[in-house]
């Protein structure tokens, strides 16, 4: 009777522990299609491939890059972009102020236009470094990109290019400012405020000043273009980047 009993128990067990599994299967399920069914909402025209939304990043990015950062170096491309122009660093303000203050605004003005010129000329080493960028990415970074924050293709740039486009500005910045003279307009500039009565001495390092405003320029404008085509459906003007960016649309 006993036996029984404790067959009886164990048979309830069994089919309680059976009840158990059946609805955890069937909320797994559950949780599944709806998941899945999310990711199929979000993928227009019947679904799309990792490999189209690389393709589509890097055509973003290959856009940014001949639309907007190609326009840095041309003649003035930082000189009269309010975006990007490079202005004095906050320990020469005061020199730049003082001398337009005493008359010598077209001195100031042409040692602004010198340290912009540098960067002008530096800006076109960029695009190769961007390239090579650019064909790196795999397609979990052009996934993580794609629905990630609204400057993540930018961010992913900056971390892959940073280091290498210094090495390639600074010395290209340095033989600029020697080329058109913005070592002497320079020396010019500070040995004029440096006698001025009451004023302390000032010698900062240019050359990586600048190495360093033109690289945030560079990036400002990639990331200018990057929000266009996140926001703008009219700046998708293939049929790829359409597709491809619709799915961040969701």
């Amino acid at each position: 009777m006993v036996m029984i009993k404790k067959q009886i128990v164990s048979k309830n067990k069994l089919r309680i522990m059976f009840k158990r599994l059946i609805l955890i299967v069937i909320v797994f399920q559950f949780t599944a299609c709806a998941e899945l069914q999310q990711v199929v909402n979000q993928l227009p025209n019947g679904g799309i491939t990792n490999s189209q939304i690389a393709s589509g990043l890097k055509e973003a990015l290959d856009k940014g890059i001949t639309d907007k950062v190609s326009l840095l170096a041309v003649k003035d491309g930082f000189y009269k972009n309010k975006l990007v122009k490079i202005v004095l660093p906050s320990e020469l303000q005061k020199v730049d102020n003082t001398l337009r203050k005493i008359g010598l605004s077209k001195v100031a003005d042409e040692g602004l236009k010198v340290l912009n010129r540098a960067a002008e000329n530096a800006v076109g080493e960029a695009i190769p470094i961007f390239v090579n960028a650019i064909k790196g990415m795999t397609f979990t970074d052009a996934r993580n990109i794609l629905l990630g924050n609204k400057n993540a293709a930018t961010t992913y740039l900056k971390n892959k290019t940073n280091s290498a486009l210094y090495q390639k500005f600074k010395p290209i910045i340095s033989a600029s400012f020697k080329k058109v003279g913005a070592d002497k307009i320079w020396n010019n500039l500070i040995t004029k405020y440096n006698n001025l009565p009451l004023t302390n001495n000032v010698n900062p390092d240019l050359t990586d000043y600048v190495t360093g405003q033109a690289l945030k320029g560079v990036y400002t404008m990639v990331e200018v273009e990057e929000n266009e085509i996140r926001t703008k459906v009219s700046s998708r003007n293939t049929d790829l980047l359409r597709k491809v960016f619709a799915l961040q649309d969701k």
